[in-house]
Protein backbone atom coordinates (compact mmCIF):
# COMPACT_ATOMS: atom_id res chain seq x y z
CA UNK A 1 0.00 0.00 0.00
CA UNK A 2 1.46 3.32 -1.07
CA UNK A 3 1.55 5.96 1.68
CA UNK A 4 0.07 9.42 1.02
CA UNK A 5 2.48 11.95 -0.49
CA UNK A 6 2.59 14.20 2.57
CA UNK A 7 3.62 11.30 4.84
CA UNK A 8 6.56 10.49 2.56
CA UNK A 9 7.77 14.11 2.62
CA UNK A 10 10.91 15.14 4.45
CA UNK A 11 9.01 17.83 6.38
CA UNK A 12 6.60 15.29 7.86
CA UNK A 13 9.38 12.88 8.78
CA UNK A 14 11.45 15.56 10.45
CA UNK A 15 8.41 16.78 12.39
CA UNK A 16 7.71 13.26 13.64
CA UNK A 17 11.38 12.87 14.57
CA UNK A 18 11.36 16.15 16.51
CA UNK A 19 8.09 15.17 18.20
CA UNK A 20 9.61 11.83 19.21
CA UNK A 21 12.66 13.59 20.63
CA UNK A 22 10.37 15.98 22.50
CA UNK A 23 8.35 13.06 23.91
CA UNK A 24 11.56 11.37 25.02
CA UNK A 25 12.64 14.55 26.80
CA UNK A 26 9.24 14.68 28.56
CA UNK A 27 9.60 11.03 29.58
CA UNK A 28 13.08 11.59 30.99
CA UNK A 29 11.96 14.72 32.81
CA UNK A 30 8.95 13.02 34.38
CA UNK A 31 11.09 10.01 35.31
CA UNK A 32 13.65 12.22 37.00
CA UNK A 33 10.95 14.18 38.88
CA UNK A 34 9.27 10.96 40.00
CA UNK A 35 12.55 9.40 41.11
CA UNK A 36 13.56 12.46 43.11
CA UNK A 37 10.08 12.83 44.65
CA UNK A 38 9.84 9.15 45.60
CA UNK A 39 13.32 9.23 47.09
CA UNK A 40 12.42 12.32 49.09
CA UNK A 41 9.17 10.85 50.42
CA UNK A 42 10.73 7.50 51.34
CA UNK A 43 13.61 9.25 53.10
CA UNK A 44 11.13 11.32 55.15
CA UNK A 45 9.03 8.23 55.96
CA UNK A 46 12.13 6.29 57.02
CA UNK A 47 13.26 9.16 59.23
CA UNK A 48 9.83 9.45 60.78
CA UNK A 49 9.71 5.68 61.49
CA UNK A 50 13.17 5.76 62.99
CA UNK A 51 12.27 8.65 65.28
CA UNK A 52 9.14 6.87 66.53
CA UNK A 53 10.81 3.49 67.10
CA UNK A 54 13.66 5.14 69.00
CA UNK A 55 11.26 7.17 71.12
CA UNK A 56 9.05 4.20 72.04
CA UNK A 57 11.96 1.77 72.58
CA UNK A 58 13.55 4.28 74.91
CA UNK A 59 10.53 4.28 77.25
CA UNK A 60 10.35 2.01 80.31
CA UNK A 61 8.63 -1.34 79.67
CA UNK A 62 5.45 -0.19 81.42
CA UNK A 63 5.17 2.92 79.20
CA UNK A 64 5.96 1.27 75.87
CA UNK A 65 2.54 -0.26 75.33
CA UNK A 66 0.78 3.00 76.20
CA UNK A 67 3.06 5.04 73.91
CA UNK A 68 2.49 2.59 71.07
CA UNK A 69 -1.29 2.75 71.53
CA UNK A 70 -1.19 6.57 71.55
CA UNK A 71 0.92 6.54 68.40
CA UNK A 72 -1.49 4.26 66.53
CA UNK A 73 -4.61 6.05 67.76
CA UNK A 74 -3.73 9.32 65.97
CA UNK A 75 -4.11 7.78 62.50
CA UNK A 76 -7.19 9.01 60.56
CA UNK A 77 -5.74 7.79 57.23
CA UNK A 78 -4.82 4.33 58.55
CA UNK A 79 -1.20 4.53 57.44
CA UNK A 80 0.53 3.84 60.78
CA UNK A 81 1.46 0.33 61.84
CA UNK A 82 3.08 -0.96 64.97
CA UNK A 83 3.44 -4.05 67.10
CA UNK A 84 4.93 -4.96 70.45
CA UNK A 85 5.94 -8.61 70.80
CA UNK A 86 7.30 -10.58 73.76
CA UNK A 87 10.32 -12.86 73.68
CA UNK A 88 8.28 -15.66 72.13
CA UNK A 89 7.10 -13.30 69.28
CA UNK A 90 3.55 -13.18 70.68
CA UNK A 91 1.82 -9.90 70.07
CA UNK A 92 1.30 -7.83 73.18
CA UNK A 93 -0.11 -4.71 71.54
CA UNK A 94 -0.48 -3.00 68.16
CA UNK A 95 -2.12 -3.60 64.80
CA UNK A 96 0.58 -5.86 63.27
CA UNK A 97 -0.83 -9.41 63.54
CA UNK A 98 2.53 -11.18 63.86
CA UNK A 99 6.21 -10.53 63.62
CA UNK A 100 7.08 -10.31 59.88
CA UNK A 101 9.53 -13.12 59.09
CA UNK A 102 11.22 -11.04 56.34
CA UNK A 103 11.97 -8.14 58.69
CA UNK A 104 15.64 -7.80 59.65
CA UNK A 105 15.88 -6.63 63.25
CA UNK A 106 18.11 -3.78 64.36
CA UNK A 107 18.56 -2.71 60.75
CA UNK A 108 17.39 0.34 58.82
CA UNK A 109 13.97 0.90 57.32
CA UNK A 110 12.94 -1.74 54.80
CA UNK A 111 9.93 -2.68 52.70
CA UNK A 112 8.26 -5.84 54.04
CA UNK A 113 4.83 -7.49 53.76
CA UNK A 114 2.80 -7.40 56.98
CA UNK A 115 -0.74 -8.33 58.03
CA UNK A 116 -2.61 -5.36 59.46
CA UNK A 117 -5.21 -6.39 62.02
CA UNK A 118 -7.56 -3.84 63.58
CA UNK A 119 -11.26 -3.23 64.16
CA UNK A 120 -11.89 -3.15 60.41
CA UNK A 121 -10.40 -6.60 59.88
CA UNK A 122 -7.17 -8.09 58.57
CA UNK A 123 -5.37 -6.86 55.48
CA UNK A 124 -2.05 -7.73 53.89
CA UNK A 125 0.07 -4.66 53.07
CA UNK A 126 3.59 -3.85 51.99
CA UNK A 127 5.01 -1.20 54.31
CA UNK A 128 8.23 0.50 55.32
CA UNK A 129 9.13 -0.83 58.75
CA UNK A 130 11.89 -1.02 61.37
CA UNK A 131 12.24 -3.85 63.90
CA UNK A 132 14.09 -3.25 67.18
CA UNK A 133 15.07 -5.81 69.86
CA UNK A 134 14.23 -4.63 73.34
CA UNK A 135 16.32 -5.19 76.45
CA UNK A 136 13.68 -7.46 77.97
CA UNK A 137 13.87 -9.82 74.98
CA UNK A 138 10.79 -8.46 73.28
CA UNK A 139 10.56 -6.86 69.81
CA UNK A 140 9.14 -3.51 68.73
CA UNK A 141 7.98 -3.03 65.13
CA UNK A 142 7.04 0.43 63.76
CA UNK A 143 5.92 0.82 60.17
CA UNK A 144 4.12 3.11 57.76
CA UNK A 145 2.01 2.37 54.71
CA UNK A 146 3.49 3.88 51.52
CA UNK A 147 0.43 3.43 49.30
CA UNK A 148 0.59 7.24 48.91
CA UNK A 149 3.71 6.73 46.81
CA UNK A 150 1.92 4.18 44.66
CA UNK A 151 -1.01 6.59 44.21
CA UNK A 152 1.41 9.32 43.23
CA UNK A 153 3.02 6.93 40.77
CA UNK A 154 -0.33 6.26 39.14
CA UNK A 155 -1.03 9.99 38.89
CA UNK A 156 2.36 10.60 37.31
CA UNK A 157 1.84 7.73 34.88
CA UNK A 158 -1.57 9.07 33.80
CA UNK A 159 -0.20 12.58 33.37
CA UNK A 160 2.73 11.21 31.40
CA UNK A 161 0.52 9.15 29.13
CA UNK A 162 -1.83 12.07 28.48
CA UNK A 163 1.11 14.42 27.86
CA UNK A 164 2.87 12.02 25.50
CA UNK A 165 -0.34 11.23 23.65
CA UNK A 166 -1.15 14.92 23.26
CA UNK A 167 2.41 15.70 22.12
CA UNK A 168 2.31 12.85 19.60
CA UNK A 169 -1.09 13.89 18.20
CA UNK A 170 0.03 17.53 18.02
CA UNK A 171 3.31 16.54 16.33
CA UNK A 172 1.52 14.44 13.71
CA UNK A 173 -1.02 17.22 13.08
CA UNK A 174 1.68 19.90 12.75
CA UNK A 175 3.80 17.63 10.56
CA UNK A 176 0.86 16.89 8.28
CA UNK A 177 -0.07 20.60 8.10
CA UNK A 178 3.47 21.73 7.29
CA UNK A 179 3.99 18.90 4.82
CA UNK A 180 0.73 19.56 2.97
CA UNK A 181 1.41 23.32 3.01
CA UNK A 182 4.92 22.84 1.59
CA UNK A 183 3.62 20.31 -0.93
CA UNK A 184 0.99 22.76 -2.18
CA UNK A 185 3.59 25.51 -2.57
CA UNK A 186 5.91 23.15 -4.44
CA UNK A 187 3.07 22.09 -6.73
CA UNK A 188 2.28 25.75 -7.44
CA UNK A 189 5.96 26.37 -8.21
CA UNK A 190 6.09 23.29 -10.44
CA UNK A 191 3.08 24.50 -12.41
CA UNK A 192 4.75 27.87 -12.94
CA UNK A 193 8.06 26.24 -13.92
CA UNK A 194 6.33 24.01 -16.45
CA UNK A 195 4.72 27.07 -18.01
CA UNK A 196 8.07 28.87 -18.08
CA UNK A 197 9.70 25.84 -19.73
CA UNK A 198 6.87 25.88 -22.28
CA UNK A 199 7.97 29.39 -23.28
CA UNK A 200 5.85 31.68 -21.09
CA UNK A 201 8.78 33.76 -19.85
CA UNK A 202 6.50 36.31 -18.22
CA UNK A 203 5.46 33.79 -15.58
CA UNK A 204 6.98 34.19 -12.09
CA UNK A 205 7.15 31.95 -9.03
CA UNK A 206 4.40 32.69 -6.48
CA UNK A 207 5.35 34.57 -3.30
CA UNK A 208 3.38 35.36 -0.15
CA UNK A 209 5.32 38.38 1.17
CA UNK A 210 6.08 36.37 4.32
CA UNK A 211 9.87 36.85 4.12
CA UNK A 212 10.41 33.17 4.85
CA UNK A 213 13.31 31.28 3.19
CA UNK A 214 10.99 29.92 0.48
CA UNK A 215 9.83 33.44 -0.39
CA UNK A 216 13.42 34.71 -0.44
CA UNK A 217 14.39 31.90 -2.81
CA UNK A 218 11.35 32.58 -5.02
CA UNK A 219 12.25 36.29 -5.12
CA UNK A 220 15.81 35.48 -6.17
CA UNK A 221 14.58 33.11 -8.88
CA UNK A 222 12.07 35.73 -10.07
CA UNK A 223 14.89 38.26 -10.29
CA UNK A 224 16.88 35.76 -12.35
CA UNK A 225 13.84 35.19 -14.58
CA UNK A 226 13.50 38.96 -15.04
CA UNK A 227 17.11 39.07 -16.19
CA UNK A 228 16.64 36.06 -18.48
CA UNK A 229 13.50 37.56 -20.00
CA UNK A 230 15.32 40.84 -20.58
CA UNK A 231 18.25 39.00 -22.15
CA UNK A 232 15.99 36.92 -24.40
CA UNK A 233 14.11 40.05 -25.43
CA UNK A 234 17.42 41.77 -26.04
CA UNK A 235 18.73 38.85 -28.08
CA UNK A 236 15.57 38.87 -30.18
CA UNK A 237 15.89 42.62 -30.68
CA UNK A 238 19.58 42.36 -31.46
CA UNK A 239 18.86 39.67 -34.03
CA UNK A 240 16.35 41.93 -35.73
CA UNK A 241 18.77 44.87 -35.55
CA UNK A 242 21.63 42.79 -36.95
CA UNK A 243 19.46 41.60 -39.82
CA UNK A 244 18.35 45.18 -40.51
CA UNK A 245 21.83 46.75 -40.23
CA UNK A 246 23.52 44.06 -42.30
CA UNK A 247 20.79 44.01 -44.93
CA UNK A 248 21.34 47.67 -45.85
CA UNK A 249 25.08 47.52 -46.70
CA UNK A 250 24.76 44.07 -48.27
CA UNK A 251 21.85 45.26 -50.42
CA UNK A 252 23.92 48.23 -51.51
CA UNK A 253 26.81 45.93 -52.39
CA UNK A 254 24.53 43.66 -54.40
CA UNK A 255 22.84 46.53 -56.23
CA UNK A 256 26.19 48.18 -56.96
CA UNK A 257 27.68 44.95 -58.30
CA UNK A 258 24.61 44.26 -60.41
CA UNK A 259 24.64 47.75 -61.92
CA UNK A 260 28.37 47.55 -62.50
CA UNK A 261 27.96 44.27 -64.34
CA UNK A 262 25.28 45.76 -66.57
CA UNK A 263 26.62 49.26 -67.17
CA UNK A 264 30.39 49.31 -66.59
CA UNK A 265 32.25 49.62 -69.88
CA UNK A 266 35.86 50.05 -68.73
CA UNK A 267 38.16 48.49 -66.18
CA UNK A 268 38.19 51.73 -64.19
CA UNK A 269 34.42 51.70 -63.87
CA UNK A 270 34.53 48.05 -62.68
CA UNK A 271 37.27 48.96 -60.20
CA UNK A 272 35.13 51.79 -58.81
CA UNK A 273 32.20 49.39 -58.40
CA UNK A 274 34.48 46.88 -56.62
CA UNK A 275 35.79 49.62 -54.30
CA UNK A 276 32.23 50.54 -53.31
CA UNK A 277 31.46 46.87 -52.69
CA UNK A 278 34.54 46.55 -50.48
CA UNK A 279 33.40 49.57 -48.42
CA UNK A 280 30.00 47.97 -47.89
CA UNK A 281 31.53 44.62 -46.92
CA UNK A 282 33.95 46.37 -44.54
CA UNK A 283 30.98 48.02 -42.84
CA UNK A 284 29.29 44.62 -42.44
CA UNK A 285 32.48 43.08 -41.07
CA UNK A 286 32.86 46.01 -38.68
CA UNK A 287 29.38 45.31 -37.31
CA UNK A 288 30.17 41.62 -36.79
CA UNK A 289 33.57 42.41 -35.23
CA UNK A 290 32.00 44.90 -32.80
CA UNK A 291 29.32 42.41 -31.79
CA UNK A 292 31.90 39.69 -31.18
CA UNK A 293 33.97 42.10 -29.10
CA UNK A 294 31.00 43.10 -26.97
CA UNK A 295 30.10 39.41 -26.46
CA UNK A 296 33.69 38.65 -25.45
CA UNK A 297 33.73 41.47 -22.91
CA UNK A 298 30.31 40.54 -21.48
CA UNK A 299 31.46 36.97 -20.95
CA UNK A 300 34.31 38.29 -18.76
CA UNK A 301 37.05 36.48 -20.63
CA UNK A 302 39.57 39.22 -19.92
CA UNK A 303 39.38 39.59 -16.13
CA UNK A 304 42.55 37.52 -15.77
CA UNK A 305 44.45 40.41 -17.36
CA UNK A 306 43.39 43.02 -14.78
CA UNK A 307 46.20 45.18 -13.42
CA UNK A 308 46.52 48.52 -11.72
CA UNK A 309 45.79 51.23 -14.30
CA UNK A 310 46.93 54.84 -13.79
CA UNK A 311 43.95 56.77 -15.15
CA UNK A 312 45.79 60.09 -15.23
CA UNK A 313 48.26 58.71 -17.79
CA UNK A 314 45.42 57.17 -19.79
CA UNK A 315 43.43 60.42 -19.87
CA UNK A 316 46.44 62.48 -20.94
CA UNK A 317 47.22 59.96 -23.70
CA UNK A 318 43.66 60.14 -25.04
CA UNK A 319 43.78 63.92 -24.83
CA UNK A 320 46.93 64.01 -26.97
CA UNK A 321 45.28 61.62 -29.45
CA UNK A 322 42.09 63.64 -29.95
CA UNK A 323 43.40 67.17 -29.65
CA UNK A 324 44.31 67.47 -33.37
CA UNK A 325 41.00 65.85 -34.38
CA UNK A 326 39.05 68.40 -32.36
CA UNK A 327 41.20 71.21 -33.73
CA UNK A 328 40.43 70.17 -37.30
CA UNK A 329 36.71 70.39 -36.49
CA UNK A 330 37.17 73.82 -34.80
CA UNK A 331 36.15 72.44 -31.38
CA UNK A 332 37.76 73.63 -28.13
CA UNK A 333 39.11 70.48 -26.48
CA UNK A 334 40.40 70.66 -22.89
CA UNK A 335 41.87 67.96 -20.68
CA UNK A 336 41.88 68.35 -16.90
CA UNK A 337 43.60 65.97 -14.47
CA UNK A 338 43.19 67.14 -10.89
CA UNK A 339 44.08 63.88 -9.18
CA UNK A 340 46.45 60.97 -9.72
CA UNK A 341 43.97 58.06 -9.67
CA UNK A 342 44.72 54.36 -10.00
CA UNK A 343 42.06 51.70 -10.57
CA UNK A 344 42.19 47.92 -11.01
CA UNK A 345 41.25 46.83 -14.50
CA UNK A 346 42.27 46.19 -18.09
CA UNK A 347 44.12 49.19 -19.53
CA UNK A 348 43.24 48.46 -23.15
CA UNK A 349 39.54 48.11 -22.39
CA UNK A 350 39.49 51.26 -20.27
CA UNK A 351 41.27 53.09 -23.10
CA UNK A 352 38.66 51.84 -25.56
CA UNK A 353 35.73 52.90 -23.35
CA UNK A 354 37.02 56.44 -22.81
CA UNK A 355 37.95 56.80 -26.49
CA UNK A 356 34.38 55.90 -27.46
CA UNK A 357 32.99 58.63 -25.17
CA UNK A 358 35.43 61.27 -26.44
CA UNK A 359 34.84 60.25 -30.06
CA UNK A 360 31.07 60.56 -29.63
CA UNK A 361 31.43 63.94 -27.94
CA UNK A 362 33.56 65.34 -30.76
CA UNK A 363 31.36 63.74 -33.43
CA UNK A 364 28.12 65.28 -32.16
CA UNK A 365 29.48 68.67 -31.10
CA UNK A 366 29.10 71.31 -33.83
CA UNK A 367 31.90 73.64 -34.92
CA UNK A 368 32.73 76.31 -32.34
CA UNK A 369 31.58 74.00 -29.54
CA UNK A 370 33.51 72.71 -26.56
CA UNK A 371 34.50 69.21 -25.30
CA UNK A 372 36.03 68.55 -21.87
CA UNK A 373 37.79 65.41 -20.67
CA UNK A 374 38.40 65.46 -16.93
CA UNK A 375 39.68 63.08 -14.26
CA UNK A 376 38.28 63.68 -10.77
CA UNK A 377 38.23 61.98 -7.41
CA UNK A 378 35.16 61.70 -5.18
CA UNK A 379 35.74 59.87 -1.91
CA UNK A 380 37.01 56.38 -2.77
CA UNK A 381 36.01 56.71 -6.43
CA UNK A 382 37.89 57.90 -9.47
CA UNK A 383 35.67 59.57 -12.09
CA UNK A 384 36.34 60.07 -15.79
CA UNK A 385 33.96 62.75 -17.08
CA UNK A 386 33.39 63.66 -20.72
CA UNK A 387 31.22 66.72 -21.35
CA UNK A 388 30.29 68.53 -24.55
CA UNK A 389 28.10 71.34 -25.86
CA UNK A 390 26.41 69.23 -28.48
CA UNK A 391 22.66 68.56 -28.85
CA UNK A 392 22.70 66.16 -25.86
CA UNK A 393 20.57 63.08 -25.31
CA UNK A 394 16.87 63.32 -24.55
CA UNK A 395 15.79 62.04 -21.14
CA UNK A 396 13.65 59.39 -22.85
CA UNK A 397 16.69 58.06 -24.72
CA UNK A 398 19.23 57.89 -21.87
CA UNK A 399 18.25 54.37 -20.81
CA UNK A 400 18.19 53.19 -24.42
CA UNK A 401 21.45 54.49 -25.88
CA UNK A 402 23.46 51.59 -24.41
CA UNK A 403 21.34 49.08 -26.35
CA UNK A 404 22.99 47.60 -29.40
CA UNK A 405 22.27 49.38 -32.69
CA UNK A 406 20.15 52.01 -30.94
CA UNK A 407 20.49 55.41 -32.56
CA UNK A 408 18.41 58.42 -31.60
CA UNK A 409 16.79 60.60 -34.22
CA UNK A 410 19.50 63.24 -33.75
CA UNK A 411 22.31 60.79 -34.52
CA UNK A 412 20.91 59.00 -37.56
CA UNK A 413 22.52 61.48 -39.92
CA UNK A 414 25.97 60.79 -38.43
CA UNK A 415 28.09 57.80 -39.52
CA UNK A 416 28.34 54.94 -37.07
CA UNK A 417 27.06 51.51 -36.10
CA UNK A 418 25.16 52.32 -32.91
CA UNK A 419 27.43 50.01 -30.90
CA UNK A 420 29.83 52.44 -29.24
CA UNK A 421 27.91 53.02 -26.00
CA UNK A 422 27.00 49.31 -25.88
CA UNK A 423 30.71 48.58 -25.86
CA UNK A 424 31.30 51.18 -23.13
CA UNK A 425 28.49 49.69 -21.03
CA UNK A 426 29.91 46.15 -21.41
CA UNK A 427 33.42 47.30 -20.38
CA UNK A 428 32.10 49.22 -17.36
CA UNK A 429 29.98 46.24 -16.26
CA UNK A 430 32.97 43.89 -16.58
CA UNK A 431 35.01 46.15 -14.27
CA UNK A 432 32.20 46.59 -11.77
CA UNK A 433 32.23 50.37 -12.36
CA UNK A 434 29.28 52.74 -12.86
CA UNK A 435 28.31 54.46 -16.10
CA UNK A 436 25.93 57.41 -16.20
CA UNK A 437 24.75 59.87 -18.84
CA UNK A 438 23.21 63.15 -17.73
CA UNK A 439 22.15 66.43 -19.23
CA UNK A 440 24.65 69.29 -19.15
CA UNK A 441 25.07 72.18 -21.53
CA UNK A 442 25.03 69.31 -24.03
CA UNK A 443 25.80 65.85 -22.68
CA UNK A 444 27.86 64.62 -19.72
CA UNK A 445 29.03 61.00 -19.56
CA UNK A 446 30.80 59.60 -16.47
CA UNK A 447 32.63 56.39 -15.68
CA UNK A 448 33.15 55.98 -11.93
CA UNK A 449 35.14 53.18 -10.31
CA UNK A 450 36.64 52.46 -6.92
CA UNK A 451 40.30 53.38 -6.64
CA UNK A 452 42.82 50.58 -6.23
CA UNK A 453 44.32 50.22 -2.77
CA UNK A 454 47.95 51.18 -2.45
Amino acid sequence: MRLPEFIRSTTFRWTILVSGAYALCILLMFGFVYWRTADYLITNVDQLISDHVNAIAGEPPIQRQRELDEHLKADPRRVKLGGLFDASSTRISGNVANLPPALRLDAGAQSVPVIRSDALGSERQVVRAIGRRLPDGGTLVIGRNIDELAAMTRVVERALMLGLLSALILGVAVGAFLSIRAQRRIEAVNRKIRRIIAGELRQRLPTRASNDPFDKLASLVNGMLDEIEELVRGIAGVGDDIAHDLRTPLTRVRVGLERGRQHAKTVEELRAVADQAIVGLDQSLAIITSLLRIAEIEQSRRRAGFRDVVLSELVREIGDLYEPIAEDKCIAFTVGVTEEVTVHGDRDLMFEAIVNLVDNAIKFTPEGGRVELRLLRSGEDGIVRVGDTGPGIAASDRNLVTRRFYRSDKSRSEPGLGLGLSLVSAIVKLHGFRFAISQGPGCVAEIAGRRAKA
